[in-house]
């Protein structure tokens, strides 16, 4: 299990995937309604 597992987190940021090992980065969301211009005024 290295950099060459693709199911692992190594091998994952290895080739750059994501995955149940390597989720991708939640935003919160204030932030994603403020990029879509839904925030409240």
């Amino acid at each position: 299990m290295g950099k060459g597992d693709i199911k692992s987190r190594k091998g994952k940021i290895n080739r750059g995937s994501f995955g149940a090992s390597r989720p991708r980065k939640k935003r919160n969301v204030a932030t994603r309604k403020a990029k879509l211009g839904m925030a409240k005024k």
